[in-house]
């Protein structure tokens, strides 16, 4: 409607000769009074013709001829308001019950393929809250971006080589040596997790002590394969299925380290100082130089990560999505600099970064699992809360701010709690229609008329625009506010209109109505990877 809006405005400028390139802002005034939208041109055309805004504004409300507005009226002191005519909204009912669940879908995208890769969390232990958030906003943007017309490939980048693996490999052999009778301590930075000792102690009960003569490799395959194992299934349980996951160790066959070292010197990027090799990258758009190979000859991980970077781009990707932790806010520059170093547009290169989240319980925040006296799993918050809490709480809030994580709030089975209360709306609705199976479409809908009704059609109607707003700023947050509008909408029309009444056109013209805004609401909380129940 704002399109409509914006382009029935410029047929009518044209009409009076008055094409002055100025954006032509529409608005939603907050006062129903005022309109359904609204737009200041007038006041713009003023300053920039030197004429009366009054006087502009009522030439072009007198021009425009549509019979989408009921009224159009100029108000001081330049503003034009566009009241709406209705039956859009009427008519929106069957195109939602047509398209079913492609209803929103549009063609932003126009099939580019976009890599998005989060989580990758090293598989030298659990699952923790950042995982958590970035998930749930990783795979969410992958469904809004597919929605909108987008190839995307959701990619999990696993760390299975560097001293990570080297000392989980090394904890492992530790505690299984304990096991064996044997003393052993675990590496200075290695794994004292509870999932170390579960390893070793499968190992033992099975092996005995006939492992002691393996070399560390096999350990290090067994702890990731059973580590992996897990996150994979944790994240399949959280609704997250990824198309792929990326080996490290793969990418040093593919793309060896060491030619990327050769290839950044051959275009004059590195230096050598103090024995270790450097990267320009303070010419490159970060704030300093940083080091590629130590003076111990062995590399940082912004080599890898090059490496990475580079096979996603030569997989034919035209953007490439990453989403990390805010504790590497100093890292992307440095990244993105290396990839222009060698010769690619690093605006190919989108990096999100999700700031810290605090749970909290009793107004409290809680540090440590009360299992196991460690920092609180994913598994362990789905266990709690459910799947569609932790999704739908971890999408309200944009990815660059901090969030509190409300325990207690999120496991209320009250209308208090928002995922509890969106997802009653979807119940109630399919409570009704289960009674009634054997609706009749309705080619012109003439009974419904009250405002409760307009506001609900409006939100039904405002999913488009939603969705495409979601996928051109990337942010999943959106979704999951329009759902929320869309229940509140939903229970005030529930609240004050009868659905069922003894009229038997208004009730089936009702329930065709009902039906499109369950269909709006399944496909918005889809999007978030939110399943509603239907019956609670």
């Amino acid at each position: 409607m704002k399109e409509l809006i914006q382009n029935v405005i410029k047929e009518t400028l044209t009409k009076l000769n008055l094409t002055v390139d100025i954006d032509i802002i529409i608005l939603e005034p907050k006062k129903k009074e005022n309109g359904d939208y609204s737009t200041n041109i007038a006041l713009k055309l003023a300053g920039v013709l030197k004429e009366d805004a009054m006087k502009i504004a009522t030439d072009i409300s007198q021009n425009i001829s549509s019979i989408q507005f009921s009224k159009v009226e100029v108000v001081k002191p330049g503003f034009i308001n566009f009241f709406v005519n209705k039956t859009y909204l009427l008519e929106n009912i069957n195109i939602v019950l047509k398209e079913k669940n492609d209803y929103g879908r549009n063609t932003l995208g126009q099939g580019k393929k976009y890599n998005i890769e989060f989580v990758s969390a090293n598989p030298t232990g659990i699952l923790h809250l950042g995982n958590a958030r970035g998930g749930a906003y990783g795979d969410s943007l992958a469904r809004i971006l597919r929605f909108s017309g987008f190839t995307v490939t959701e990619e999990y980048y696993i760390n299975d080589a560097g001293n990570q693996v080297d000392n989980l490999a090394l904890s492992i052999l530790a505690r299984y040596k304990n096991l064996c009778g044997l003393e052993a301590e675990i590496p200075q930075n290695g794994y004292h997790g509870e999932e170390i000792v579960t390893i070793a102690k499968g190992l033992y009960a099975k092996y005995s002590d006939t492992l002691l003569n393996n070399d560390l490799d096999y350990f290090k395959k067994t702890g990731i394969d059973i580590l992996l194992s897990k996150i994979k299934q944790v994240l399949k349980e959280y609704r997250i299925n990824y198309d792929v996951y990326t080996s490290e160790k793969e990418i040093y066959k593919k793309h060896p380290l060491s030619e990327v070292i050769n290839e950044l010197t051959k275009k004059g990027y590195t230096y050598e100082q103090e024995g270790a090799l450097w990267l320009k990258t303070s010419i490159l758009g970060d704030n300093k130089d940083h080091v590629l190979v130590k003076n111990d000859g062995s590399y940082t991980y912004l080599v890898p990560d090059i490496a990475y970077h580079i096979d996603k781009i030569e997989r034919g990707y035209d953007h490439l999505i990453d989403v990390f932790g805010t504790d590497h806010h100093g890292y992307v520059a440095r990244l993105k600099g290396a990839l222009k170093a060698l010769g690619y547009n690093d605006d190919i290169l989108d990096v999100k970064l999700l700031q810290l989240v605090k749970l909290i319980s009793n107004g409290q925040e809680v540090k440590m699992s009360k299992r196991t006296g460690k920092i609180v799993s994913l598994q362990e918050l789905i266990d709690v809360t459910g799947i569609n809490a932790a999704r739908y709480f971890f999408c309200m809030h944009s990815l660059d701010t901090q969030m509190d994580f409300d325990l207690d709030l999120a496991t209320k089975k009250s209308n208090e709690n928002p995922v509890y209360y969106v997802c009653y709306a979807y119940a109630r609705i399919c409570s009704i229609l289960k009674q009634y199976e054997n609706i009749t479409p309705v080619t012109n809908y003439k009974t419904i008329n009250s405002a409760e009704a307009y506001n609900v059609l409006e939100q039904v109607y405002k999913f488009k625009e939603v969705v495409l707003n979601a996928a051109k700023k990337e942010l999943p947050h959106l979704i999951t506010n329009y759902a929320y509008t869309l229940a509140e909408s939903f229970h005030l029309y529930y609240s004050k209109n009868r659905i069922i009444t003894n009229d038997a056109e208004e009730t089936n013209e009702n329930l065709n109505m009902i039906k499109a805004v369950k269909i709006t609401l399944l496909n918005a909380l889809d999007l978030i990877g939110v399943i509603p129940p239907e019956s609670m």
